[in-house]
């Protein structure tokens, strides 16, 4: 993404919405020059995450909330770096913060798969013996260099088991499926992982292994993912996969009953519950309903 606007970011038409504009009052993307006002414009620094998960914060201070997080190998536009804290932009859905600068390194070789089970490690060797050196959450980049060693494929950093991996080109279209293998993953404000999760998260991840980008924030993925089916008290038909939205929150449709969802109430982890009854708590708790339910054709995709 060097030097222009994340893809994803033209794909759904949500340039400008500040969380995902790389500009402050000091700095900002060389590519909004003409488009925003600040003191000077950077050039960005391609780099990627080698931490297995990286918070990315709204301010540099490790107390801060954390927005969201970077995935090993995941890439990250840098425009400005002090102490140790490196601010720009995820390529993979244009959030902007800050993450801890360490954590990050250049881009080597593109990366050619994905880690597809809940969690993995790479190792220094190919033997599961050898202390890992890395955990790599669902959804990682690798760089794979060569032909399998046994239960193991050589990647960039090391060796890391074939069977947890899928080149990037492979799609796991059940993406319900995927979204059922992190069942039980502690719920996690801002995580997108085996180890913490959230519910917007949750989605990110699944569809991610389905072939089929899509933004951080269950507001922003209820106004651009597949089609909208309706709203509020008058839904009906749903199926297994549609995507039910309330204010602030998202679930994924197991069938035409359950809902799997990331959920700090019931479960405080990624769990599953008849619909009616999220529902009737969010009325009854929040005063809300459902704002959307977004159905997703995958053969509509690239």
């Amino acid at each position: 993404m060097a030097g222009a606007e994340p893809a994803i970011l033209a794909r759904y038409g949500v340039s400008g919405q500040p969380r995902l504009t790389p500009a402050r009052p000091d700095v900002a993307a060389e590519w909004l020059q003409g488009r925003v006002t600040a003191e000077r414009f950077a050039p960005d620094v391609a780099t990627r995450a080698v931490a297995s998960s990286l918070p990315l914060r709204p301010r540099p201070d490790a107390t801060a909330e954390m927005l969201t997080e970077l995935l090993y190998g995941e890439a990250f536009a840098v425009y400005d770096e002090t102490d140790g804290w490196a601010w720009g932009q995820a390529e993979a859905d244009g959030y902007v913060g800050y993450v801890q600068a360490a954590a990050l390194d250049r881009p080597g070789p593109k990366a050619t798969h994905r880690v597809t089970a809940p969690a993995s490690h790479l190792y220094p060797a190919p033997d599961f013996r050898a202390p890992p050196v890395s955990n790599l959450p669902m959804g990682a980049r690798l760089t794979v260099t060569g032909d399998a060693e046994g239960a193991y494929l050589p990647a960039a950093g090391g060796y890391v088991p074939a069977q947890h991996v899928a080149p990037l080109s492979e799609r796991i279209t059940d993406f319900t499926a995927t979204a059922e293998r992190l069942l039980g993953a502690p719920y996690l404000w801002g995580g997108r992982t085996a180890a913490g999760i959230d519910c917007s998260g949750l989605v990110q991840v699944a569809l991610d292994l389905a072939g089929v980008p899509v933004l951080r924030d269950s507001a922003d993925q209820a106004a651009t993912i597949g089609t909208n089916l309706g709203r509020g008290p008058e839904v009906a038909n749903v199926r297994r996969g549609d995507l039910v939205f309330f204010p602030g929150h998202v679930g994924i449709m197991l069938d035409e009953a359950r809902l799997l969802h990331a959920n700090a109430t019931v479960h405080m982890a990624a769990g599953i519950e008849p619909l009616v009854d999220v529902r009737r708590r969010i009325r009854r708790d929040e005063g809300g309903e459902i704002t959307a339910i977004r159905r997703v054709d995958l053969s509509d995709e690239d």
